[in-house]
């Protein structure tokens, strides 16, 4: 398994950010990659509009660090909007904004860009339950995404964030959940 060459728009929108990832760079850019892995494999008619969900990927939770808060989805997705201005890809924004919007609803999506939105929310839950939810994607093929793009801490940064949100929101804690 190798990165193929339009990965690298996921590393370029991310260098731009480095600092504000500080030391949850590599384990954040890893979590994008799987995500983008398990989603090619569950939806490979997504390579057709492969740049919007590259995209979409790469901002989907970077408000996290960016805007310091585990309310990410808006500031996640101004990000977004800001970077398809300054590139003039207005046009993805739609698309865009629903993905990061909603890939972390708890029932299956059913509206506008449903083919992304769903298969994005599906990929995304897969690398966040370690593969406990598997959308018929192979557990071998799972396995080797993950060794290959290795979690690097990611998955215990957001236990910690979790647990720092719920401490401070308990009557609040999963504000990115959607039903």
């Amino acid at each position: 398994m190798h990165e193929s060459s339009p990965f690298l728009l996921v590393d370029d929108i991310l260098a731009s950010h480095k600092e504000a990832l500080g030391p949850d760079f590599l384990g954040y850019r890893n979590h994008v990659t799987r995500v983008l892995h398990f989603l090619f494999a569950i939806a490979p008619q997504l390579r057709a509009s492969e740049e919007q969900v590259l995209i979409a990927a790469t901002f989907h939770d970077l408000g996290i660090w960016t805007a310091r808060t585990f309310d990410y989805l808006a500031p996640s997705s101004r990000l977004a909007h800001e970077y398809l201005l300054a590139h003039s890809l207005q046009a993805h924004w739609p698309e865009i904004d629903v993905i990061i919007q909603q890939h972390h609803k708890l029932r299956p999506y059913r509206g506008p860009f449903s083919l992304s939105v769903e298969s994005f929310r599906r990929a995304d839950l897969v690398d966040l339950s370690l593969g406990l939810f598997r959308f018929g994607l192979a557990s071998r093929f799972i396995r080797s995404v993950r060794d290959t793009f290795p979690n690097a801490h990611f998955h215990s940064r957001l236990t910690a964030f979790t647990a720092r949100h719920f401490l401070r929101s308990p009557l609040n804690p999963l504000p990115m959940v959607r039903w």
